[in-house]
């Protein structure tokens, strides 16, 4: 009889709302940090690094919501090894059932030399904020920044200082992307060895994917003897990302044949939330990337297909069911009724009161009026692009656009400006300039067009076009979204609905601006 191995559970640790927003661009609102934190908490994420309480004011006011809201998940907010961070991080997480504090200071040589400090002034720092911490909260985690670059003598010290001082958890970081998967699974391994109290605390993995590499050394590190791995949705990031949550939770998933660990995460909920993500950061996920990319389960050549209609285990390793995808792709018409559609917008992991239907059922007969079929992918863009008109301060209204090869082209424009209806015609080199010029004569603004991307959403010539945009105004970033099958219509809607959000966040006073960057040492 052949036995079953045992399984170890490994901690999943999501830092989408820290990590994941300290993209360029990427920055949340506050409605949205706390609508992404639910959905976290219903997947099963054990932590939510929730922010850096002490970056700004609007950090803070989300990090304590967020520990006020949540179910399941501990929440865990971000301070610098001074004490005054680490108070205002308490401040904020302390309404939570289950609170963290998370204090870090960079360890490695280079980041030795910011704060001018030697190793024994900074053992001294670090033993000082992890005691102050732990006396303000019972769970504190500790990271040592860059530590894959720190001396391993000296990192050794150090851990077993902060465990000595009460960390319960000891977090890795590859701060830079610069390990490898061998060194990653060693390095844990060595600490566990050769560290005192190692035993008995956890090992986390903090992983950056600058050299492509992140979900393979988060894997090792496990592999090596951590329990906790820290991750985002998408593996959103700055510069090249972090470890991607829907990764590695999947690879152990898949191929708990070789990995013998498991998670909580409940996977039908991953493709969901990645969409969400993908929405609220202005970062599309690409094509091609792993479990939740457009392709990830799609066969286009002929060896493939045959396979996949003979046995879809040919060539797919794990079903779409598994994370998310419904397993049809049935079409929906004019014809459909609201029954249909609220079945349908479920199957794709939506779920809408009544209110919220009504007006997606509006545009959704708006959209099959345009279109023969209406299509999964065009259901979610609808879903994606939509807003909270009701409270806009700038709404378009109608547009005409005149173009072709003679030009210059030119945009007749009549919009609603804070409940007056306004009209005007402007020029501009193509429909989409004379278009965003039509709107600067509207309502006057000093915002930077930072991005303009378009896609396509499904084939064909009355195919949805998915427009996004990201603009900067005075420090503010704001990324606006929307789908039309007309790609200048959708340009205008994504244009205004990125203005739309700047004018929230500027009416907040500058709360959301980040004032300190975890970066900074003091």
């Amino acid at each position: 009889m052949t036995q079953i191995p045992r399984k170890d559970r490994v901690v999943i640790f999501d830092t989408t709302l820290r990590d994941g927003e300290q993209s360029p661009g990427a920055t949340m609102s506050h409605i949205e940090k706390l609508e992404i934190a639910e959905l976290l908490d219903e997947m099963g994420v054990d932590i939510i690094e929730a922010g850096f309480p002490i970056a700004s004011e609007g950090d803070f006011k989300a990090v304590s919501e967020i520990a006020k809201r949540a179910k399941h998940s501990v929440i865990c907010g971000l301070a610098r090894a001074n004490y005054g961070d680490i108070d205002r991080c308490w401040d904020a997480v302390k309404h939570a059932e289950q609170p963290r504090i998370h204090t870090f200071i960079g360890t490695s040589p280079l980041h030795r030399a910011i704060p001018n400090l030697d190793m024994d002034k900074m053992a001294e720092r670090i033993s000082e904020t992890v005691t102050h911490a732990r006396n303000l909260c019972d769970n504190v985690q500790w990271s040592p920044m860059d530590a894959t670059r720190t001396e391993l003598d000296y990192l050794f010290r150090v851990v077993e200082i902060a465990i000595k001082a009460g960390a319960s958890t000891i977090n890795i970081p590859d701060t830079v992307g610069y390990t490898a998967p061998v060194e990653s699974a060693d390095l844990i391994r060595m600490l566990i060895q050769k560290v005192p109290g190692a035993d008995d605390v956890i090992f986390a993995t903090h992983c950056h994917n600058d050299l492509g590499m992140a979900t393979a050394n988060s894997l090792a590190a496990v592999a090596g003897g951590a329990r906790q791995i820290e991750c985002t949705i998408n593996g959103l990031g700055e510069r090249a990302g972090n470890t991607a949550l829907e990764e590695v939770v999947m690879a152990m998933k898949v191929r708990g044949d070789i990995m013998p660990y498991y998670t909580d995460i409940d996977t039908t909920k991953l493709m969901n939330i990645s969409r969400r993500v993908a929405t609220v950061s202005g970062f599309a996920v690409q094509f091609n990337k792993a479990v939740v990319g457009k392709n990830a389960f799609a066969h286009e050549s002929g060896i493939h297909q045959d396979g996949m209609l003979k046995n879809a285990e040919t060539f797919e390793i794990m079903r779409p069911e598994d994370v998310g995808l419904a397993a049809t792709n049935l079409v929906m018409g004019k014809h459909s009724g609201r029954a249909a559609l609220r079945s349908k917008l479920e199957d794709l992991g939506f779920s809408l009161a009544d209110n919220q239907l009504k007006d997606v059922f509006v545009r959704f007969k708006e959209l099959a009026d345009r279109k023969k079929e209406v299509f999964d992918d065009d259901l979610i863009a609808l879903m994606r692009a939509s807003g909270d008109s009701e409270n806009d301060r700038l709404i378009l209204r109608s547009l005409t656009v005149i173009c072709g090869t003679s030009g210059p082209q030119k945009a007749d424009m009549i919009m609603v400006i804070d409940g007056q209806e306004v009209a005007t015609s402007a020029t501009g080199d193509g429909p989409v300039d004379a278009t965003f010029n039509a709107v600067k004569a509207l309502h006057p603004h000093r915002a930077r067009l930072q991005l303009y991307q378009v896609h396509a959403v499904t084939e064909g010539t009355d195919a949805q076009a998915t427009v996004s945009v990201r603009m900067e105004d005075d420090g503010n970033i704001a990324t606006g979204e929307s789908a039309d099958t007309d790609t200048v219509v959708a340009s205008a809607k994504a244009y205004i609905n990125a203005l739309n959000r700047l004018l929230v966040r500027s009416e907040r006073t500058g709360e959301d601006r980040k004032e300190i960057s975890y970066k900074d040492i003091s």
